[in-house]
């Protein structure tokens, strides 16, 4: 071989690794150094491509709309709890999400943890960075794409993760910029924990597992006793639960149908609550086509997970739904992603099994979940698909 041909191969290789350590500082970065065209790193194959033909002057992408099933949060208080739980079951089982509202959460929390979101991915790349990990255990992590250890592809993402459980021994680790980003971030989580509490609630006693009974009932039947004491162990883990906040910058795409903000993909915990801004992007798939959910300022978006999922016997499913950019705005979103213990173990829950419902997946731990994460392809629903039990 000739030195020439050495020194073409190896002046090669710095140029990907040039434009690999490029690619890792994320997609706000390629764009605040004025790309003007998406890098083939980011393209999909065509077969992949979010097939957006026409774009509105306002940057929305021109799709197809979903106006999710409503769920009034303040209608489970009064009433006509069991109206709006018969909704929350239907929504769970023929969506796999809804959109929830009067949820009770200040206006003002909700609008100042998207305000420290995008001023967070605004501040300049050398402070974003010093939180920049590729790994997916650590209790801080800004990254980009879905998991850049393993995606052959990646997409048009940035994204800053923060383990909220328990808040006092994450809470040093969060970031100082913006000087009032802990405040703001702390506050939020504790309200949505809140939610997702009361919304754990509903879930359950809509699957039938939990029995609201007069207040005048007498409690010497020692059976309903037992139910009782299982109820509030169950309500009890959940208490103790996982919380992963994940707060995600979509940055203009100078060609948004080459590529995706996420891939399709569900949720691996319990129950996800989105809080989104205004520009659309989130599109979920319902009756195998792909539709854009539209936002309604000040709700939470609502999805099952693939724990939901196999806790239900397959009763409430995990959706695939991925996320379209556009080339004239910003999008920012936060996830809060809540689910049991990360040491426990993930299982049908034995009172939705008989023998007309036979049990439909395997116990899985948690662990698991995060390991298939960290170590491959984890878009779609390989995993959970993996979980079933085929007789």
């Amino acid at each position: 071989m000739s030195p020439g041909m050495v020194m073409s191969e190896e002046s090669r290789k710095d140029d990907f690794d040039s434009l690999e350590t490029q690619y890792k500082k994320g997609v706000k970065h390629l764009f605040d150094n004025g790309i003007e065209h998406v890098p083939r790193k980011y393209i999909l194959p065509a077969s992949e491509r979010p097939n957006v033909v026409h774009e509105k002057s306002t940057g929305d992408v021109d799709n197809a709309n979903l106006k999710l099933p409503i769920i009034d949060f303040a209608g489970l208080q009064g009433p006509n709890r069991s109206q709006v739980l018969n909704s929350l079951a239907s929504a769970c089982e023929n969506y796999g999400f809804f959109q929830l509202v009067n949820h009770g959460i200040p206006y003002e929390i909700i609008n100042n943890v998207v305000g420290v979101s995008k001023r967070f991915f605004e501040m300049p790349y050398s402070e974003r960075e010093k939180y920049m990990s590729a790994d997916i255990n650590s209790p801080v992590r800004y990254g980009t794409s879905y998991n850049q250890r393993t995606d052959g592809v990646f997409c048009w993402r940035d994204f800053l993760k923060l383990v909220c459980q328990p808040l006092p021994d994450v809470l040093p680790h969060c970031p100082s910029s913006p000087n009032d980003f802990r405040t703001l971030a702390v506050s939020y989580a504790k309200e949505v924990k809140f939610l997702f509490l009361m919304l754990v609630d509903a879930i359950l006693e809509s699957l039938g597992l939990m029995n609201k009974r007069n207040v005048t009932q007498k409690d010497d039947d020692k059976d309903e006793d037992e139910d009782k004491e299982k109820e509030e162990e169950i309500l009890k883990e959940f208490e103790d639960g996982s919380q992963l906040m994940i707060l995600n910058c979509y940055p203009p795409c100078p060609q948004p149908d080459l590529t995706l903000g996420m891939p399709p993909h569900s949720d691996y915990g319990f129950l996800t609550l989105l809080l989104q801004d205004e520009v659309k992007g989130l599109q979920i798939q319902h009756q195998e086509n792909w539709v854009t959910v539209e936002p309604i300022p000040g709700s939470f978006v609502v999805n099952v997970g693939d724990h939901l999922e196999i806790f239900s016997n397959g009763r409430y499913k995990s959706v695939l739904h991925r996320v379209l950019v556009n080339s004239m705005n910003y999008r920012i979103s936060v996830a809060s992603l809540h689910s049991l213990p990360f040491e426990s173990t993930v299982q049908p829950c034995p009172k939705l099994i008989s023998e007309t419902n036979p049990r439909r997946y395997m116990d899985t731990k948690f662990s698991s979940f995060l390991e298939f994460l960290k170590s491959r392809d984890s878009t779609k629903k390989n995993f959970l698909e993996s979980r079933k039990l085929t007789s």
